[in-house]
């Protein structure tokens, strides 16, 4: 891409050489942000950053840019680009530099690259208590679409009857597309396909029928289900979830006391945001981080 310049910022295309150093400003932002609110840290370490980044700017389906203040890298922010809805995030820029307009630029930057593309929409889901990353969404023509809970736990129902809950196949896929498209109206996928290659997905069958899938039962993994019953056999197939939990639309009243009622807890409120194409889902279903 073509640089965005001004007297003191440039952002710039990512190179797999910029993970290190961009993937411990992610930890140093998330980490100064969240003790601010008094909440725990959404990566446990500075090598997670690390290795989040170094994946991000190497694996195919993301675009990520950096941001330079007299040569030093000091942000930067990612797309995911698996689908024709784009998900943005992470976006951080170093704490000692912050609101000088650099996440503005790193935003422009990627919501260009969606626009260039032809995405139908981009997402984002952003932390509730953070007042600055609320304003700036905003003001840029992001919507806020639904509140979300994370829950973290285990639930005392280790299973629901009726349902089976088994590792997803490659023969699956076909089913979970076909199920997205009807709650959501558009499918994801290629994140469906790696994560069967990687192990983490799982089906909800009723009457030798899938009628729920998740990629990732975890921060990083979304979930689809025709119904509240189906989410419910999937939560509760697992004995935790990976990172600090999983996302639960809060107006899905029926579904969160469950979750209540069954042990999780509340980490912390988050909210999805989206420009462009969005229709409520019909059915049951959990974003990840992403969207």
């Amino acid at each position: 891409m073509s640089s965005i310049a001004s007297p003191e910022i440039k952002i710039r295309t990512a190179t797999i050489d910029d993970a290190h150093t961009c993937g411990l400003i992610c930890y140093d932002a998330f980490a100064a942000i969240s003790a601010a609110h008094g909440f725990p840290c959404d990566l446990p370490g500075p090598e997670v950053g690390v290795g989040l980044l170094s994946m991000m700017f190497s694996a195919p389906g993301f675009y990520a840019v950096v941001a330079e203040s007299d040569g030093r890298i000091v942000g930067s922010n990612v797309v995911a680009e698996h689908a024709v809805i784009y998900g943005v995030g992470p976006i951080t820029i170093d704490p000692k530099v912050q609101n000088a307009g650099m996440g503005r630029k790193l935003m422009e930057a990627v919501l260009e690259r969606a626009e260039r593309n032809g995405a139908a929409g981009v997402r984002l889901v952003q932390a509730a208590y953070h007042n600055r990353s609320l304003s700036l969404y905003a003001s840029l023509g992001f919507d806020v679409r639904e509140p979300l809970a994370c829950l973290q736990g285990q639930t005392r129902e280790r299973s629901v009857a009726g349902c089976v809950v088994r590792a997803a196949l490659p023969a699956d896929e076909a089913d979970c597309n076909a199920l997205a498209r009807r709650v959501h109206g558009f499918d994801r996928e290629a994140e469906l396909a790696h994560a069967i290659r990687e192990g983490s997905a799982r089906v909800v069958e009723r009457g030798n029928r899938v009628t729920g899938y998740s990629t990732h039962l975890g921060f990083f993994g979304h979930s689809t289900a025709e119904t509240n019953v189906d989410m419910q056999a999937l939560l509760a197939s697992v004995e935790s979830f990976a990172g600090p939990g999983v996302l639960v639309p809060s107006r899905n009243s029926a579904l969160l006391r469950w979750c209540l009622a069954n042990g999780l807890r509340v980490v912390q409120t988050m909210t999805l945001m989206s420009t462009g194409f969005y229709n409520e889902p019909a059915g049951a279903w959990l974003p990840s981080i992403v969207f």
